[in-house]
């Protein structure tokens, strides 16, 4: 059988939060979809996330809410860290709070795992993912055949090695962090759905979800700026995938980019 996933950039601020409030039940329920997973560590003011905003990205149809290198930014996170469907990267040093990866039902007996990934390529030092990955491949052996892969990683060159690396191991990998959509969406030779980046969700008339001006400033002058978010032209960004779960491969990766009305 065909299970469709959803997996959704990252969500920035306010905006984000209500694109995905006022969207995501509804067009699950339209397209069929099985599962939803979210990256949602800008949805605190563009950094962080608070146990709050958690809540509110469950209750609006995510099931798994991934995140990156700024999930710690807010000290209130570390209320909800342990919850099994908020995801760090699992490859942060070993004694972090958190969950890296967990395994979930779809809403059947189909179960799906989630894997949160770090690149280290201009991000902050973690541990190497490739070696990790195959850690938590090895923990997952023969309890599931669906398994997604979040790769927040700024490096396309970094997130593109993991997706042939992975090819056939995992039926899809996406890329989140740099918050552009990127046209490369395929499945690899041997089934596995990639895109290097499934863009954000939250106001594009901005600088990857910051006021204009604000990071303009930034970049003209060299001072100081405060990076507050954006509000103009809101958008859902992300990739549905469509896997078998007799054999966890993944059939096609369409993207995906919803338009906010004001």
């Amino acid at each position: 059988m065909l299970k469709k996933i959803l997996c959704i950039g990252d969500i920035v601020g306010k905006p984000g939060r209500k694109a995905i409030q006022q969207k995501i039940s509804d067009f699950r329920e339209e397209e069929g979809i099985d599962f939803v997973i979210a990256n949602g560590e800008n949805s605190a003011s563009g950094s962080g996330i608070t146990p709050k905003l958690m809540s509110q990205l469950l209750n609006a149809g995510v099931d798994v809410i991934t995140t990156g290198d700024h999930i710690f930014k807010n000290k209130e996170v570390m209320s909800c860290i342990e919850d099994p469907r908020l995801l760090r990267p699992n490859n942060y040093v070993a004694d972090a709070s958190g969950n890296g990866y967990g395994i979930f039902k779809m809403g059947d007996d189909t179960t799906i795992a989630v894997i949160n990934l770090s690149g280290r390529v201009f991000m902050d030092p973690c541990e190497c993912p490739f070696s990790d990955v195959e850690k938590v491949l090895a923990e997952l052996n023969g309890k599931t055949n669906i398994i997604i892969v979040d790769m927040h990683a700024e490096a396309t060159s970094e997130k593109i090695a993991m997706g042939w690396y992975l090819d056939g191991r995992v039926s899809g990998i996406f890329g989140t962090h740099t918050h552009i959509q990127t046209a490369d969406e395929r499945v690899l030779p041997s089934g596995t759905a990639y895109i290097t980046d499934v863009g954000m969700t939250g106001p594009y008339e901005s600088i990857l979800g910051r006021k204009i001006e604000n990071v303009l400033h930034k970049f003209t002058t060299n001072m100081p700026s405060r990076f507050d978010v954006a509000s103009g032209d809101v958008r859902i960004c992300g990739v549905m995938i469509m896997v078998d779960d007799s054999n966890g491969h993944a059939r096609s990766i369409e993207r995906v980019s919803i338009k906010i009305e004001d």
